[in-house]
C-alpha cells in the first residue's frame, strides 16, 4: 500500500477514525532529513501495508494539525491507534530502526 497524503481537513478521518494503527509522518518540502526518510517509509508501507497505515502530512500546507499534536520539528513521526497517540520518533532514522520501532509500537 503506498503511502497517503493527509491534510487538516481530513486529518480525523484518515488517522483518528482508522481501524488500523497509522503512521503519520509530519514534513516538509525543504526538510532534507523527510526527503531522506521518504524512500524507507514508502518501502515500508508496502510491506506493512496490511497491519499499518503510513500517513503524510506537509506541515507547511497544513498548520493546524502540527500544532494540535504539538509538532515542534520534523521529522516527527507519531504512531495513533484507536485515535489515540502511542509512539513517538523525531528526526531521520533508517529503515532497519524505523521497521523495529513500528513493529514495537503497534
Amino acid at each position: 500500500m503506498p503511502t497517503i497524503k493527509t491534510t487538516d481537513a481530513d486529518f480525523t478521518t484518515e488517522v483518528l477514525q482508522s481501524d488500523m494503527p497509522v503512521l503519520v509522518d509530519f514534513w516538509a518540502e525543504w526538510c532534507g532529513p523527510c526527503k531522506a526518510i521518504g524512500p524507507a517509509l514508502e518501502e515500508i508501507s508496502d510491506e506493512m501495508g496490511d497491519r499499518v497505515k503510513i500517513v503524510k502530512i506537509n506541515i507547511d500546507e497544513n498548520p493546524a494539525t502540527p500544532q494540535q499534536f504539538g509538532v515542534r520539528g520534523i521529522p516527527t513521526m507519531l504512531i495513533f491507534n484507536g485515535g489515540e497517540i502511542k509512539a513517538e520518533k523525531i528526526g531521520a532514522l533508517p529503515k532497519s530502526k524505523l521497521s523495529e520501532w513500528i513493529e514495537e509500537s503497534i
